[in-house]
């Protein structure tokens, strides 16, 4: 019995080849992704997926690259993101990438309004557009909501309704599920496999490998710029795409913790409260716990539930009632400043609009949190701070080719690492994480949690917040269950599960 025909080419790049000064990216990558697939992007942090992404929507315009690219059939010249969305292909960045001051209804359409009579636009209609579409697609958000009142995994569920607002034949997501709960990925998960149903052409980037199994019908896989190799839905396993993307067998994931002693808690939080803001984001009520020191706490919840508040009363960017003490000694968390005096830094969970400073170099990225270790009589030491810079890179492995080194081209990867860098550079006594793993390769979290593993070791308290209920349950001692921002349950390691965490958290009262 013959094949059946290869179904007809959507997209596809033909020896493309693209260097950053004097850096090569990418060399004569070919990808063909044939209509009505979801095809995987896959690589490690560095190989080149985002460029040929940014390459394949306009990002990166026609001339500044080598080599051709096809769409349905017919070559094209994308000059912009605009240019690819009116010919068919959408895309959705990793970075978040909205209008904050604009309501949900503008950002979905923004660039595409209609017009009214003379230069009015109809509101009325945008509304109700956006409304309708957000409901086809299981999105429950306000579409009169403000974007600055939404968190970033919200943000980033817009920037999806805005690109499916196109109907577009060809859909690119780069990490579309790196800001949101196992149950928010889970209706993202069927809404893709149900478009395709429709006929659409989806290339998906992701570093969480049992997405691309779950809904992927093929894989491309780069490894240092080149295509390493591409692999049908039958030759799908963990162990196959990380042996490809690193060469390297796959290793345990989450290092070995033994149980911890009972010790004294190095910080306790009492009663923390804080009020609804904006109408938008959760409230806190009654939050109480505590961390001992070499402590690593998860805190575990749906999209919404409070996790991110919490760290962020804690880091005092988010005004707060309630009593917290450090060491037995009340602290007054007014600020980032204060908390940091106390010894308390956060890694963001938006490293692009809250972490990284793209103005200024790698190094300056890591050393601007604490001036303090490289002034002299209350001037930057030139020559200190590159050498604080670089012996802080080196020591969480930066792959940057000094200091000075642009962060926008480093890869996602190391970009986190800045960060931890830069948190590490104060010396905390308790560090909080936000998604501290978004966007970045299976060997790239290793490192991570092997870091956060030392740490704890060292005596630091760690909280970390995840939307990974899997990354919590792998690294943390303790799980707090969060919901309607309150603590609705609690367990050990090993006590509980993601059926756990999801009973209590769609149980715990509004």
């Amino acid at each position: 019995m013959s094949e059946p025909a290869p179904l007809p080419i959507a997209i596809e790049a033909r020896a493309v080849s693209k260097s950053f000064g004097g850096v090569r990216a990418l060399r004569d990558v070919s990808l063909v992704v044939r209509r009505g697939e979801i095809h995987a992007l896959l690589g490690q942090n560095g190989a080149g997926k985002s460029t040929l992404v940014k390459i394949l929507n306009g990002v990166h315009p026609a001339g500044t690259y080598s080599g051709a690219l096809y769409l349905q059939g017919a070559q094209v010249l994308f000059d912009s993101p605009a240019d690819a969305r009116r010919k068919g292909a959408a895309y959705v960045p990793q970075e978040i990438e909205v209008l904050p001051q604009l309501s949900v209804a503008e950002n979905i359409f923004a660039g595409q309004t209609s017009l009214g009579a003379g230069v009015l636009v109809d509101r009325t209609a945008l509304r109700w557009n956006a409304a309708a579409l957000l409901e086809e697609i299981g999105i429950a958000i306000d579409p009169e909501a403000r974007l600055a009142h939404l968190t970033a995994a919200q943000r980033h569920l817009v920037m999806i309704a805005r690109a499916l607002s196109t109907r577009p034949s060809v859909l690119m997501l780069d990490e579309p599920t790196a800001s949101l709960s196992s149950n928010e990925v889970d209706k993202l998960l069927e809404l893709l496999t149900r478009i395709k149903g429709n006929g659409a052409t989806i290339l998906y980037i992701s570093h969480r490998l049992a997405e691309v199994i779950s809904i992927c019908d093929k894989a491309t896989i780069l490894k240092d710029g080149t295509v390493a190799c591409e692999l049908t839905r039958h030759e799908f396993t963990e162990d196959v795409f990380i042996q490809r993307m690193s060469g390297q067998k796959a290793r345990a994931l989450y290092p070995h913790r033994l149980a911890l002693p009972p010790r004294a808690p190095l910080l306790t939080v009492q009663g923390l409260s804080m009020p609804r803001r904006f109408g938008v984001n959760r409230s806190l009520s009654d939050v109480s716990f505590s961390v001992q020191s070499g402590e690593i706490l998860g805190l575990a919840g749906l999209l919404g539930s409070g996790r991110s508040e919490i760290l962020g009363a804690l880091y005092g960017s988010i005004a707060h009632s309630g009593m917290v003490s450090i060491g037995g000694t009340s602290a007054h968390l007014h600020s980032p400043a204060a908390a940091r005096a106390l010894g308390i830094e956060l890694l963001t969970e938006d490293r692009k609009h809250t972490g990284l400073l793209f103005n200024l170099s790698a190094g300056q990225n890591v050393t601007i949190g604490n001036l303090a270790a490289v002034t002299r009589g209350g001037v930057i030491d030139k020559a200190r701070e590159a050498s604080v810079a670089l012996e802080s890179m080196r020591t969480l492995n930066v792959k940057a080719r000094s200091p000075s080194a642009s962060v926008a081209h480093l890869s996602g990867g190391n970009q986190q690492k800045l960060l931890f860098a830069r948190a590490l550079l104060g010396k905390p006594r308790v560090l909080l994480l936000d998604e501290p793993t978004k966007g970045v390769d299976a060997a790239t979290r290793q490192e991570i949690y092997r870091l956060l593993s030392a740490l704890a070791d060292a005596g630091v308290a760690l909280i970390v917040a995840s939307s990974e209920l899997e990354e919590v349950f792998g690294i943390a001692d303790r799980c707090l269950v969060v919901a309607g921002g309150r603590i609705v349950d609690s367990f050990l390691r090993g006590d509980g599960g993601e059926e756990r965490v999801l009973r209590a958290s769609v149980q715990a009262p509004d």
